[in-house]
């Protein structure tokens, strides 16, 4: 590790991809890793072995980024194993890259991390096809944030093995957590203004910049309204017509601007599962902020009072939840996906995994005590599936309890591996 960083060091909290990253870089000549500003893509490049002594290079500095527009080959003339960041600044790197892994037979290695989703730039899927594998570093879950190992619930799952009925020492209340946020800079920012006006200056310093980097932005009032019209909205079936209609904002911008918060990796959707039996099932997605910290703070609660009176707190628990499931679906080769279900009659579970051909129901209910009724939706996602290993009903209590045979309520700790 570079001297210039063992002090940094000692306060770095490992995180769970960086094994997927490791076992990436023995195998692929270009890793491509992005993630929303601030969730620590450059921090665990600059500390996870093997990376931190490889070159690094970051287009946010002007002189690497003039030598990267105009002699791109001089930034690897000297090292064979680079890390360039922010590399969504400069798309026409990506020729140089391809040319070189072609030409180096094998002998050079890239990391090409950076704030957008450089998997849904075109250029760079084109650039690099059949020569990159790629990943997505989330905000920090609470297991890595208490330093716990990765967790296995999910591969046990898969397999069938459900953890045992039992009682947590304590359960941990999500309220702060969803209030604060998971990005890394917000963990040891214990002050409440503090957090406010981090998450103030992370949408109008980082998001709107980056943004309008990306695309144009004909109207920064507008984009804001629509972030936050799609945050009172996260978790829902996504109408962009209500969109439209209750911000202002034509459809066809609506689609672009949640195209570009998809892209630079601050929104996500989730898909409709559409294995379809017997039942006529709603197709469209649903959408979630990536850090539910941030869609609080778009929903305009900044206070412990006005989060727990609002209608949005079951959906940003959900939220928060959803962040740990795809960090668990992460660990897994290749990753499980994430769907949700819902029929035209209403009936809808949160959270389908999907790993091959087998599958996992999850619910999220905001409460302490999960009762019989709270697994109707699961129940009828097994009639339908049964081939399913399991379903989960994810609650804010301390009891790991079963409510049939392959349902099992647990405590929210447990999907965060904490």
């Amino acid at each position: 590790m570079n001297d210039n960083h063992s002090d940094d060091a000692l306060y770095y909290k490992r995180r769970w991809l960086a094994g997927g990253l490791r076992a990436a870089a023995k195998t692929s000549p270009v890793i491509v890793l992005s993630g929303a500003r601030q969730v620590g893509k450059s921090t665990l490049l600059r500390f996870e072995r093997p990376f931190n002594d490889w070159a690094y290079f970051t287009l946010d500095d002007f002189e690497t980024a003039a030598v990267a527009a105009t002699n791109p080959e001089a930034l690897w003339s000297s090292a064979r194993r680079v890390v360039i960041d922010e590399v969504q600044k400069a798309p026409n790197l990506l020729g140089a890259i391809k040319s070189a892994v072609d030409a180096g037979r094998g002998d050079i290695n890239f990391v090409l991390s950076g704030s957008a989703n450089l998997l849904l730039m075109q250029k760079v899927s084109e650039s690099l096809a059949g020569r990159a594998v790629y990943f997505t570093l989330l905000p920090m879950t609470r297991g890595e944030e208490n330093e716990r190992r990765a967790p296995a619930w999910l591969t046990s799952a898969f397999s069938g093995r459900l953890p045992a009925a039992k009682r947590l020492n304590a359960g941990e209340r999500p309220e702060p957590l969803i209030l604060r946020g998971m990005m890394p800079p917000l963990i040891s920012m214990p002050g409440r203004a503090d957090q406010l006006r981090w998450w103030e200056g992370y949408v109008v310093t980082y998001l709107e910049r980056d943004l309008r980097q990306l695309s144009q932005v004909d109207s920064l009032i507008d984009f804001r309204r629509v972030m936050e019209a799609l945050a009172l909205r996260s978790g829902q079936i996504l109408n962009q017509t209500e969109v439209s209609r209750d911000t202002a904002v034509s459809q066809p911008t609506i689609y672009r601007y949640i195209n570009l918060l998809e892209a630079s990796v601050v929104l996500t959707r989730v898909p409709a599962f559409t294995r379809n039996r017997t039942k006529r099932l709603i197709k469209s997605p649903k959408p979630y902020f990536v850090d539910p910290g941030l869609a609080a703070f778009l929903c305009g609660h900044f206070d412990q009072e006005s989060l727990s009176n609002s209608r949005e707190l079951g959906a940003l628990f959900e939220t928060l939840v959803l962040l740990h499931l795809r960090a668990a679906c992460q660990l897994m080769v290749p990753s499980a996906r994430i769907y949700h279900w819902r029929t035209v009659t209403g009936n809808e579970v949160d959270f389908i995994l999907e790993y091959g051909r087998k599958l996992i129901a999850v619910e999220v209910k905001m409460t302490s005590k999960p009762k019989f009724s709270d697994a109707r939706s699961l129940r009828l996602f097994l009639d339908e599936h049964p081939e399913a290993a399991a379903a989960f009903l994810v609650h804010t209590g301390a009891e790991i309890v079963y409510l049939d045979k392959k349902i099992v309520a647990v405590p929210w700790q447990v999907i965060a591996g904490n």
